[in-house]
């Protein structure tokens, strides 16, 4: 109908402002995280967020490339050069394009009460 009214301008759209519904119980999908995030993150952090056996390649990574901001845009070529499997390249990758955008963080390691 809508594209009738457009077409053959038989009267304006009216957009009505109207306040937005709030749908009970809505708001437990948006709360805040229970659980903290490291604050500083360097490789070592990184890859044991990662974990899948990624964290194995802590001492190689760390001496070859250094930081995390390398890390970040390391490709898989270098990384294939480093000996690092096809499983644990992809791992790393994947996880760092995620940190990139801003849609992951390594999660601290919860205090064991003991």
């Amino acid at each position: 109908m809508a594209w009738r009214q457009l077409i053959f301008k038989e009267r304006p759209f009216s957009i009505r402002s109207q306040p937005p519904q709030i749908t009970p119980g809505l708001f437990r999908f948006f709360s805040k995280s229970t659980t903290p995030f490291i604050v500083k993150v360097g490789i070592p952090e990184f890859l044991n967020g990662i974990s899948g056996g990624v964290e194995a390649h802590v001492t190689k990574l760390e001496s070859e490339i250094g930081d995390l901001h390398k890390l970040l845009v390391t490709r898989t070529l270098k990384l294939k050069k480093l000996g690092i499997p096809c499983k644990h390249r992809k791992l790393l990758l994947k996880y760092t394009h995620k940190y990139r955008l801003g849609l992951w963080r390594p999660r601290a390691e919860p205090v064991k009460a003991g």
